[in-house]
């Protein structure tokens, strides 16, 4: 089964606080090729970041962004990013339809998840609960 990293999961990881330890627990009993992340919380991570960057012209902080920009493409250049391809396309379409108030980022990563048979590992149980089907668990307690 593979297990999805969703945006905040992928976040903990980043910022290395108590959230996530408990990731990192869990992740060392899951086989490496059942762990993944999907392209779309990449541009969500990206365009987060990019609109820090672009926001300031202090150079000190401009150090620090792009060091943690860095870190970010190194990161997921170490674990499986799976596509928005056709079926997470049609996958998204339908929940959009079904989910018109959920946002567009979110259901392109439960679409993802959904397209691959995946359990997404997220904190955002409010919004990925309403999508029938979908698995999700709490890595962070």
């Amino acid at each position: 089964m593979i297990r999805i990293l969703d945006t905040d999961h992928m976040s903990f990881l980043q910022y290395d606080g108590d959230e996530a330890k408990a990731i990192l627990l869990r992740l060392r009993s899951v086989p490496k090729d059942d762990i993944a992340t999907t392209v779309a919380t990449y541009e969500e991570q990206m365009r987060g970041r990019m609109a820090r960057l672009a926001s300031t012209n202090k150079p000190q902080e401009q150090i620090v962004m792009y060091r943690e920009m860095k870190q970010s493409l190194q990161q997921y250049c170490f674990i499986s990013v799976l596509d928005f391809d056709t079926t997470a396309s049609a996958e998204f379409a339908q929940l959009r339809k079904t989910y018109p108030r959920l946002g567009t980022m979110d259901l392109k990563i439960a679409a993802i998840a959904l397209a691959n048979n995946a359990t997404l590992l997220t904190r955002n149980s409010r919004d990925f609960d309403k999508i029938p089907g979908l698995l999700i668990e709490d890595w962070t307690v």
